[in-house]
């Protein structure tokens, strides 16, 4: 179920970014860069709470290290495919 959880929000978080991205450049394109900068704050901040989150409500250690494991992994692949798709 964590896992299920940890790939609702990566995938979320690319749709959201891919999503925004088209609408911010075809709306008002001198403004990519404001938008990439507060997106990735935004994906880092909220990957970062429900790992912090996730361990501290965790039912062991094992459990909480592979969440954050698997949910930083997930992240990493998606900032790569994201900024391939808009780059």
């Amino acid at each position: 179920m964590s896992y299920a959880l940890a790939a609702l929000l990566v995938t979320l978080l690319g749709v959201a970014y891919v999503k925004g991205y088209d609408w911010v450049k075809s709306r008002s394109p001198e403004h990519l860069p404001q938008f990439y900068l507060i997106m990735a704050t935004l994906r880092m901040l909220l990957i970062a709470a429900v790992i912090g989150i996730y361990v501290f409500f965790a039912p062991s250690r094992d459990d909480a290290i592979h969440f954050a494991a698997i949910t930083l992994i997930m992240y990493a692949g998606m900032m790569v495919v994201t900024l391939k798709l808009r780059h």
